[in-house]
């Protein structure tokens, strides 16, 4: 019962449906970074995950980078959003042939996600 009300009270933090999407400048690359803004008048899937390399975020990240056309095919963008540094993206990108942007949120660690509470 504790671990059904603790995802209760996790599910409960997630930005409801209509609230204004809080701002974020993320490094997409260790001397390039992105904002929120940049992505302004079309529509953004942020995909929020836990770390590169682990099995079930390399097969959720292969799985996105294999739909990526139906994104596309919606005027969608797609970006993955972890707390990992984005040396480790660039060099986990590279490995498994990713075709959308990952994102840092390596500092302050998990700020982005604890903002909109994922």
């Amino acid at each position: 019962m504790a671990i059904r009300q603790a995802v209760s009270k996790h599910r409960a933090d997630a930005l409801g449906s209509g609230t204004p999407a809080p701002d974020w400048e993320l490094h997409s690359t260790p001397d390039q970074s992105v904002r929120l803004d940049d992505f302004r008048g079309r529509p953004l899937v942020m995909a929020f995950y836990p770390a590169d390399w682990s099995p079930v975020c390399t097969d959720q990240m292969a799985l996105y980078n294999e739909v990526l056309p139906e994104f596309k095919r919606f005027g969608a963008d797609l970006v993955g959003i972890s707390i990992d540094h984005a040396w480790c993206h660039v060099a986990f990108a590279r490995d498994r042939n990713l075709h959308f942007s990952l994102l840092a949120d390596f500092h302050p660690k998990g700020e982005a996600a604890r903002s909109y509470g994922v």
